[in-house]
């Protein structure tokens, strides 16, 4: 059984602080899979409150990201 699916299962807090995965969260057991499972119709703003970060500073990395993911799609190409 995966990591993320062990706590989501048993509904016990990740202590893994150094999981790539590792969210302040405890709704979702420390885990940010988890926590998309649980809602895949986030907001900008839920992003935000997350990672305490404000929804603006989410689409500027939205943003960003996609025009890296063309770039490199452009590339492949």
């Amino acid at each position: 059984m995966k990591c993320f699916k062990y706590h989501q299962k048993t509904k016990v807090n990740c202590e893994k602080i150094n999981c790539r995965y590792w969210i302040q969260s405890r709704e979702s057991q420390m885990c940010c899979l988890n926590l998309i499972q649980k809602n895949d119709n986030f907001t900008l703003e839920d992003v935000g409150k997350i990672f305490s970060v404000t929804r603006m500073r989410i689409c500027q990395i939205e943003k960003r990201a996609i025009k890296r993911l063309k770039t490199i799609a452009n590339n492949i190409l």
